[in-house]
């Protein structure tokens, strides 16, 4: 007999309310998402509908201005930065948009940072490793500033596994790149994140990439539509009118 799956991140009634200009914003509204460990899950929606809001409290970036968000068994919405930032380190990864790495670093640094603020010791054995499967061997001793977008794209990814996280979330990956650099990048992410078993939640606008994932849900100003229970319902109500 099977076991049901573990629940790796859940939110229950999600809202988030932001103050602009003494007008209220509801960016978030009743928000409910149920994500299993080792499942693979893109937000899609256009830009304004709240995708990018919704991941960065599903991460703990962020705090909901009201509901529940529950990441690994601990309750995010009732943990200060501190405790948030720890549940961060111990079970997250990220990739951004922007690729965020740290100028004054190496790619090979830059890898090895988590791993070394995590105190392992196999930190720059991990990240050599990792750089390998990514195909910048010969790029490790390079600056942010001498890569190209792609690579430094792929530099941000094996940053985001070597702490091999339970969660990987991912903000328009590929958003930066032209299309067969992209395509590069997420055959990279895919591959990284089967051989690691990780959990990844994607955002993005690009219905290709989104289409890669097992599961995808779209955000429609501020509300979560799971898309492919929507198309179930619609076969059902189409069997019962035939």
């Amino acid at each position: 007999m099977k076991s049901n799956p573990e629940i790796i991140l859940k939110t229950q009634s999600l809202a988030k309310i932001v103050t602009l200009e003494d007008k209220q914003l509801n960016l978030l509204h009743d928000v409910n998402l149920t994500v299993t460990a080792g499942q693979t899950i893109a937000i899609v929606g256009s830009s304004g509908s709240g995708k990018t809001t919704l991941l960065s409290i599903l991460a703990g970036l962020d705090l909901p201005s009201s509901g529940e968000v529950y990441l690994k068994n601990k309750a995010m919405h009732q943990l200060n930065e501190e405790q948030r930032s720890q549940v961060r380190a111990d079970h997250v990864g990220f990739i951004f948009q922007q690729f965020l790495l740290i100028n004054s670093l190496t790619a090979l640094e830059n890898v090895m940072l988590p791993a070394e603020l995590a105190h392992n010791d196999d930190a720059k054995k991990l990240a050599l490793s990792l750089l390998a499967q990514v195909g910048l061997s010969a790029r490790v001793n390079h600056f942010p500033a001498q890569l190209s977008g792609g690579e430094q794209q792929r530099v941000a990814i094996a940053r985001a596994f070597i702490t091999k996280p339970d969660i990987l979330f991912a903000d328009e990956p590929t958003g930066n790149l032209d299309k067969q650099t992209s395509e590069h990048i997420a055959d990279l992410l895919f591959d990284l994140n089967k051989q690691f078993g990780t959990t990844l939640v994607l955002v993005s606008h690009d219905l290709t990439l989104a289409q890669r994932c097992q599961r995808q849900v779209e955000m429609r100003d501020g509300k979560l539509i799971d898309t492919q229970s929507s198309v179930k319902e619609t076969s059902v109500q189409t069997e019962q009118i035939a």
